[in-house]
């Protein structure tokens, strides 16, 4: 497999990251420059974590995996997207904002927009590709992505405020709807 091949599965791969990233940005939730390092990292931290689980996990669990991890995508995705919602449609200003880049919410949008990726490394596997060098090119390219996402969406949430991140969570429950449809058709 060659760079631009690694690096065609990277970008696909890190999209869905981008997408969380703008709408993360545009609600305001991750201004600042350890906010957004922490999501950006963690992001490519787990782009290229998965596909060495899925890699090493090999043939013997993926039956088991690809039953339903589409619907745990979508599930958290949906969950974060209806919280951001929710918060955008509350009149009043909340005096804590749930942040993304910490704890289970960061846990959870990480492994979110991850999962398609214990699918790359089971393919990996299976077609004789040691995983090391384009686990090493998706983590970095998501990361970048995730930044790039973070800084867009900052300015148009200064831009259009609030509905940005009601903007944000549709498209976080969105992006859930295509990962269940792809996998569905």
């Amino acid at each position: 497999m060659n760079f631009f091949e690694i690096l065609f599965i990277a970008l696909s791969m890190a999209m869905d990251a981008f997408a969380v990233c703008l709408g993360v940005g545009a609600a305001h939730q991750s201004e600042g420059p350890r906010p957004t390092f922490r999501l950006s990292f963690h992001f490519g931290l787990f782009q290229f974590l998965l596909p060495v689980v899925g890699w090493f996990a090999g043939m013997t669990v993926v039956h088991y995996i690809e039953a339903y991890d589409h619907w745990v995508a979508f599930l958290l995705l949906a969950f974060v997207g209806g919280r951001m919602i929710h918060s955008g449609f509350n009149g009043e200003e909340e005096t804590h904002k749930s942040d993304p880049t910490r704890g289970w919410n960061m846990v959870l949008l990480s492994v979110a927009v991850s999962i398609d990726a214990l699918a790359i490394g089971l393919s990996l596997a299976m077609v004789n590709v040691d995983i090391w060098y384009p686990a090493v090119v998706i983590g970095l390219v998501t990361g970048l992505v995730s930044l790039l996402g973070l800084r867009l969406g900052n300015s148009l949430g200064k831009k259009f405020g609030k509905r940005m991140e009601i903007i944000g969570g549709i498209v976080l429950i969105l992006i859930g709807l295509r990962i269940v449809f792809s996998h569905l058709i």
